[in-house]
Parts: C-alpha cells; structure tokens; sequence
C-alpha cells in the first residue's frame, strides 16, 4: 500500500516537470493559426537530443527526430483552405503538444516601419471600422519589437494569433488588416498576417547579415556587430573609435567627451532634465539634431572602486555616452534606458566626468529620465546618483547626423531580421507587404540595391518566387511652387525601379493619399485596397491592372515629348484641370527641372519642351508633397517616376504629329 502510495506521489511530482519542458513546437504555431494552403506545411520545434517527434494535422501525419541540438523539423502535406483543424506533436519522451482551432488559408508577412504599425485605432473612420469588423477568417499575429546581434530561433515574447473583432483589431496593423479585408472579397479564404515591423526602422536592420555583406559597404561595421555580439564592452570600444572620428572631421578641435574639455561656459539645464522642447529655449522647440550634455560625479576611492554599472535613463532617441573621456555604447534601449558596463580602473578619486551626446530625428527629444534612475552602481548594491547640475551645447545643423552604432535596433546592421525575421523562417507565406522607406530617405541613392537584396534574402528564407507587394511612399512635407529634388523622391523611384526590375513584385502607388504635416497619413483603407489590387495581379494572376497608369515609353514627336502609359483602365483623366500638371522637363544639371505644359492625347501625355531646350530628362510628380493630378478613369493615379528623354532627332519638313490635343 505505502509503495503504491510513493508511486502516485512520483507521478503527480513528474508531471509538473514534464509539462514545464519547452513546447515541441515553435512558437509560431500557436492557437488560432493559420497555415499556408497549397503547399508542403513547414513545422519544426524542439525537443530533448535524439527524441522522435510525430506531428499530425487532420488525416496527415509525419514523425522527425531532433538532432543533438534538439532541434527537430519536417514538412505536413499541402493542404486546401479550410479548417478549424487541431495541429498536434507527441515525442516519444513523453512531451505533448496541441494548437487548436487552426485553419489553412493564404499567409501575408506585413513589415516595414511605423506606417506598417500602425494601427486600426489610429486610422481614418476607426470607430465604424472596428465595429464592424468581426471576421473569424482574418488573423493576426503581431511580432513583438526586438533586436540581436545574432539570428535567434525564437521569439523575445510569445506569439499570440487574433481573430479579427471589435475587441482585438483597434491593435492590429491597419494597412495589413485592410489590404485582408479588401483581398477576401475576390480571394475566398482565411487569410493570416504576420506583422513583424518597428517604427523608425531602416531596411539595413532587416537584412541578414549575408545580405548586407552581398550588397557591399557594410562589411567593416557588420565586423563590429560580430565582435559586439561576443563581447559588447570590446565592440563598444572599436564603435568609439569610429564615432569619435566621424565628430573630430566635422569640428576639429572640439572634444566634448574630453576629460579636460571646458563646459563651464555651457547653459545648465533644468533640474528635472525631460524633453528639451519644454525646458523654454526657443532653439530647443522642435529640434531635430544634435545636443551634448555633460555633468560631473564626485567619488571617494572606495566607491570609484565599486562602480559596476551607469544608468541614464530613457534616451529620446539615440545617445552616445562617454565616462572620463572613455566611450561606453550608445545609450539607447527600453522606457528606462540601458545599463552600461564601467571597465575595471576606469572610475578615480574625485571628479568624473560623463558626457552624453543625444541625436533627436522626429518629434521630442532629450535625455529624458527619470532622474532617479540616472546613477553609479556599486557592486554588491547602492548608488552614486548623478546630482550634479546637466549642462548642454547645441551642434550646428550644419554638422549633419553622426553614424549610427551598427548593433542600434532601428538603424542597426542585421538587428531586427535576427530577433524579428530569423526566428519566423520557414513558416509558409503566400507573400509580403512591405511598407518601409522614410527612414532611409537621407540614403535614397542605395535604397534600390537594398530593397533588391532583401527580397532575394526573404526569398532564400521563405521561398524562391515569394511575391512582394511593396507600397510606394505617400506624400509628406511641404509643397514647392519650384522644381525640388528631396531624398524622399528619390526613394520612391527606388522603390519603382526595384519593383519594376523584379517580375514577383509589384508597386501600390499612395502619393495622393499622404499629409503634408503627418508622416503616418490616417487614409489605410485606401492603401489596403491597392495592395489588394496588385495582389490579385501579381499574386493570384488574375486579369486586373495591377496599379494606375505606369509610364512606358518616352519620345519626341514635332518638337513635343510624347510620354506613354500602360496599365489604364478605361483612359487617362486630368482631375481640377483640363490638363495633367505635375509634370518637369530637365537637363542633366541639378537645378535645371522646369514644369512643363502638357494635354492628354489617348494613353500619352504630350508635353511641351521650353524654346531652345534640350531636356534630357522627365519627371512626374516629384517632391515631398507634390501636387499630381493624373489618374485613369478607375481612380488611380499615375505614380512618380523620372525617365530618360531619348536624344531629340531632326524634325522632318513635311507630316503631321502622331498626338493631337483632345
């Protein structure tokens, strides 16, 4: 009897231990997913070295082994649309496993930056939207932000799939759930959408590491990324280096992180430090760049002895720091700011000098706080608070932005593909939405190489003809009465030129749908409803124009540049005009655009080429907010783009023009 007694009493003490394993399967299949229709169903997990795993779904089942890793992976049947089904995994240690509710459907990973985060709630109509969107066959999976210096296998947080409700979509990403929505309509299956995307983000962060190394110049810092990843305090040293450079060609002679540097002469700043737009400085209202803070920290020998650690609080937004003229790392990192390694030595007797320099790109900036946190820690506990009064010096604009740290997440070589992408891989998607770019508008010149380069490295992680579906950036910022050439227009040519020169991808043309004074413009319904369109062309195959009016061709005729179009539904339209406007004529030289008059002419434009003038060159609807009044008759506009005029021929005596004016 006491013996049976002890064998219950071990298997109710077992049990607990054999259900705290790490679940057999990854953590993308979680409740209420939705796996890719069509094709073999990737599933993989882990479990203990050597272990046999079966996994079933419906009537299919298939079995693999994990390795010495304890990593296991296999492929189910492809399967129709349909479900709900139950996924289940059994290791032959005893370990179970089960997802349920999980349909078979069409799977979209949406990425990008904040007009991709964006959601429901914030979008345009979000009341009527929300409640009105209860759809069991729309789901969503949100990645939570993260970043790595290393590809990592799983998630920092749980993935949790949502069906579309009143309760859950005012999260969701509203130009994924939109692009959904509309796409059912024509696409009669559930859909689910992967949102793995963070606000500020630049492609490079994206990238895999091997990408970035293909596309060439990011060699030296992904070499820093390596060498941070093993060690962050000797990665931190070689980034200072470079950092440090980058500042002494700009303003050699000022040396502000110095230990002898002079800061006496700088304002103080007020006590309780916050956003430095509030602090009643003019110059600080809205600023967007570079300023230094300094402040010293008085120690006795026992204390320099025992400093471990520095902490400076929440940094709006990226922050480099300096310890008696020594770099640390940049200071950047969640709501209370990074924890920053003091080498051994490097705190003395005395007065110690910290210097931080804060960069501010978009909205308020600082060296935020809290106050409290802002410290010297001690080993084995206790603080030094940094009592001492800030002061700061703001850099001229004219310096330009400094490099970022190559481990940062936003703009960071590899870091959010290896937190956010890596981990994903090989779940099965029938395509991508990619909405990214406002980041890299000051690099716009690379942005077409770049954008290349990672559809082919999603492509060798997630399928070799993976379609994209790329959304070209809306207007935003102020109008111009001139010809302007900002970086943003030369990132949304790179991002029809990538399109364009990929037959898996295709462009969603949004510059009629920006604000000006907004760079997350509330109008999502209508992104989604374009996405949709060029899904069912580019996707699916169906027999729809994929966007607006595309140019095609460019040539003279009579002393006019003719510009034709393709991809018109039902002709071309001049909205408040009789005559498209928009439209520049240019030289080879910076400078020499000019607006050029212009009529329709069937599927062409024609435009009129100043006296005397030779343009080499043809624009549309460049700027930061350019107005642009071209469409076909289905509503959509004809995207911007610049194209080579070819070189003008002698015009012949006789013959009449191939275009007349409507």
């Amino acid at each position: 009897m006491m013996r049976s007694i002890l064998c219950a009493l071990f298997l109710l003490a077992a049990a607990p231990a054999a259900a705290e394993e790490a679940p057999l399967l990854h953590g993308m299949f979680a409740d209420h997913a939705i796996l890719q229709r069509g094709a073999p169903i990737p599933v993989w997990g882990h479990a203990k070295p050597g272990a046999t795993v079966t996994v079933s779904l419906a009537a299919h089942a298939i079995t693999a082994q994990a390795g010495a890793d304890g990593r296991w992976s296999g492929a189910l049947p492809a399967m129709d649309a349909g479900g709900p089904y139950t996924l289940a995994a059994h290791a032959d240690s005893g370990v179970e496993q089960t997802v349920h509710d999980v349909l078979i459907g069409d799977v979209y990973l949406c990425s990008g930056q904040s007009n991709m985060s964006l959601q429901v709630e914030r979008a345009l109509d979000s009341w009527n939207e929300i409640n009105s969107s209860d759809n069991d066959a729309i789901r969503m999976a949100t990645i939570d932000t993260a970043a790595s210096p290393v590809p990592r296998e799983t998630f920092a947080k749980p993935v949790h799939w949502l069906a579309a409700s009143p309760a859950t979509v005012p999260g969701f990403s509203a130009t994924c759930f939109y692009f959904a929505r509309e796409l059912q309509k024509t696409v009669n299956v559930p859909i689910g959408l992967v949102v793995s995307a963070w606000g500020g983000s630049w492609i490079e962060t994206w990238m895999s590491s091997a990408a970035l190394r293909s596309a060439g110049g990011y060699d030296a810092k992904l070499d820093i990324v390596k060498l941070y990843a093993a060690d962050p305090m000797a990665g931190a040293t070689r980034w200072g280096i470079d950092w440090e450079a980058w500042w002494k060609s700009k303003l050699p002679g000022a040396v502000p992180w110095s230990v002898t540097f002079d800061d006496s002469t700088w304002p103080i700043a007020p006590p309780v430090l916050g956003v430095w737009d509030k602090w009643g400085v003019p110059e600080l209202v809205n600023r967007a760049g570079m300023v230094w803070y300094r402040t010293h920290v008085m120690l006795t020998a026992e204390q320099a002895a025992q400093g471990e650690t520095l902490t400076i609080g929440k940094v709006d937004e990226i922050g480099q720091v300096w310890v008696d003229g020594r770099f640390l790392a940049d200071g950047t990192d969640s709501t209370q700011g990074r924890v920053l390694q003091l080498p051994a030595g490097l705190l003395h007797a005395g007065d110690n000098s910290i210097a931080v320099n804060v960069l501010n790109t978009y909205s308020l900036g600082g060296l935020t706080g809290p106050p409290q946190v802002q410290a010297i820690h001690l080993k084995g506990g206790g603080a030094v608070p940094l009592q001492g009064p800030w002061r700061y010096s703001l850099v001229p604009k004219t310096v330009g932005d400094p490099p970022r740290a190559p481990w940062e997440p936003l703009a960071g070589m590899s870091m959010a593909y290896n937190a956010m992408i890596a981990p994903i891989a090989p779940y099965g998607f029938r395509g991508v939405v990619w909405y990214q770019g406002e980041s890299n508008a000051g690099q716009a010149d690379a942005y077409q190489r770049l954008l290349s380069g990672l559809m082919a490295d999603w492509r060798g992680a997630f399928g070799a003809k993976l379609p994209f579906l790329i959304v070209q950036l809306p207007s935003y910022g102020p109008p111009s009465s001139t010809p302007v050439d900002p970086g943003i227009a030369r990132l949304r040519e790179a991002e029809r030129l990538a399109a364009a020169a990929d037959p898996n991808a295709g462009l969603a043309v949004t510059i009629d749908i920006g604000e000006r004074g907004d760079a997350h413009p509330a109008n999502k319904q209508d992104v989604g409803r374009r996405l949709a369109r060029l899904a069912r062309h580019v996707v699916y195959g169906q027999a729809v124009i994929a966007s607006g009016p595309v140019v095609r061709t460019v040539r003279w005729d009579k002393g006019h540049v003719v510009v034709e179009f393709g991809d018109v539904s039902g002709g071309l339209v001049a909205y408040s005009a009789d005559n498209p406007i928009g439209f520049e004529l240019c030289g080879a030289a910076i400078g020499t655009c000019r607006f050029a008059a212009s009529h329709i002419a069937g599927t062409a434009v024609v435009l009129v080429a100043a006296k005397g003038s030779v343009p080499i060159r043809l624009r549309y609807c460049w700027g930061e907010s350019p107005v642009c009044t071209l469409y076909d008759r289905s509503g959509a506009p004809a995207g911007p783009f610049e194209i080579a005029v070819p070189p003008v021929k002698p015009l012949a005596k006789t013959g009449k023009p191939l275009y007349k004016k409507r």
